[in-house]
């Protein structure tokens, strides 16, 4: 499912010259802090506009809930890298348990008093560090974007555990050399013209099967939104 879409692009202003990363906790508290994804003060928690235009998010909604729905009995769900919360928000109800995370503590305290139901809960967790909650299906996306290769890697070894992985990335539409490595937090891969492959190296994910849910073509006509099925 392929549709073209005019959205305006979100650039992270962090400050490149550091020869020393920043831990990625301290790089994404900095982002909504500074409203570096856009909001203001009546949206502090603001994931950028791939969170939120109903060109991208609207299609997302559907093909995803279209799959949790195919189950006689619902999945349970780990939303790793939940964000403000836009788009979980509409999943929750086709699910047996959907447990959200982000690393941003503010943002999951904000997310536990504005969202509530009898099978959703929040956690603060490092993805790169922590252990995940168990669960059937992972949803992860646009996250591993704006990780480095090691962070990438931490997160690809914990998230085997689940029966099934959907992973959506921003990624150039043309044939691109995957997996170049970035500082975490300092936006993504395509400012080297390219993009997360998991099954490419350094990363070489096993997976039982894959299958293309919705590919979305941007504006510049040069990247996409894509998101994957894996079965594992």
């Amino acid at each position: 499912m392929t549709k073209i879409i005019h959205s305006k692009q979100n650039t992270i202003s962090l400050d490149t010259n550091q020869k020393k990363p920043w831990p990625t906790k301290q790089v994404m508290n900095q982002i909504y802090e500074k409203y570096l994804w856009g909001g203001g003060d009546e949206k502090k928690f603001y994931s950028g506009e791939g969170s939120h235009l109903p060109e991208i998010i609207n299609p997302y909604i559907q093909v995803v809930a279209k799959f949790l729905k195919s189950f006689q009995n619902p999945l349970s769900v780990c939303d790793l890298g939940c964000g403000d919360f836009n788009i979980g928000k509409e999943l929750v109800h086709f699910t047996d348990k959907y447990v959200a995370i982000d690393i941003v503590e503010d943002l999951i305290n904000r997310n536990q008093i504005e969202f509530v139901a009898d099978n959703l809960s929040f956690s603060c967790l490092d993805l790169a560090k922590d252990e995940f909650p168990i669960g059937e299906c992972a949803i992860i996306r646009q996250v591993l974007q704006h990780l480095s290769n090691v962070e990438v890697k931490n997160i690809l070894e914990k998230i085997s555990q689940y029966k099934y992985i959907i992973l959506t990335e921003h990624v150039p539409v043309f044939d691109f050399i995957p997996n170049l490595d970035i500082i975490s937090g300092q936006c993504t891969r395509m400012k080297k013209q390219s993009g997360i492959d998991i099954s490419s190296s350094p990363f070489n994910f096993i997976f039982k099967s894959k299958k293309e849910m919705l590919s979305i073509i941007l504006k510049d006509g040069k990247s996409k939104i894509v998101t994957i099925l894996y079965q594992l």
